[in-house]
């Protein structure tokens, strides 16, 4: 499922291709092989990206995510994840993991107001943090998930309801 990351502002279509044995992303139509760092390595060390070692360190802040790759500074953001308001008979009521994983933070709870692109949800997938936004304005009906809870692809999150339905 594509998603759109703002890599220092400027929009970037990326694709998951293949998680294993490693990781094969489409990033603006260019493909890449990705060898995650040794386990208990988080947040600094070396990948390989296209069998060449690249040494990275990564900081979370809020809903942005910096990431430092070949003595470059990189500020990223996800701007859009294709189908996370849509499918599964979810449209633009539901909040849905692009990726399976690990809920980090519950931003809202049920009864909760949120705008259009408000984070409801931060998870973790392959050392990443993603913050999941809300598809559409309106009122946290159901949380479907909890901190420190795994998921799978696809998976609903969070169900909206309009304002005034609750």
């Amino acid at each position: 499922m594509p998603f759109t990351l703002l890599i220092d502002g400027e929009p970037n279509e990326i694709d998951i291709l293949a998680r294993k044995p490693r990781l094969v992303l489409r990033v603006n139509g260019r493909i890449y092989t990705v060898e995650p760092p040794a386990a208990g390595t988080a947040g600094t060390g070396t990948i390989r990206i296209d069998g060449e070692a690249v040494p990275h360190a990564t900081a979370h802040v809020g809903d942005t995510q910096f990431l430092r790759l070949a003595g470059r500074t990189f500020e990223t953001r996800v701007a859009s994840l294709a189908g996370a308001g849509a499918g599964a008979g979810g449209g633009a009521d539901a909040v849905k993991a692009p990726m399976p994983g690990v809920v980090i933070r519950l931003h809202k709870q049920p009864g909760d107001a949120v705008a259009r692109g408000e984070t409801v949800i931060t998870i973790e997938s392959m050392k990443l943090q993603m913050a999941l936004p809300a598809p559409r304005d309106g009122v946290i009906a159901e949380l479907l998930a909890q901190e420190g809870g795994g998921f799978d692809k696809d998976a609903v999150l969070a169900r909206l309801v309009s304002l005034g339905e609750e």
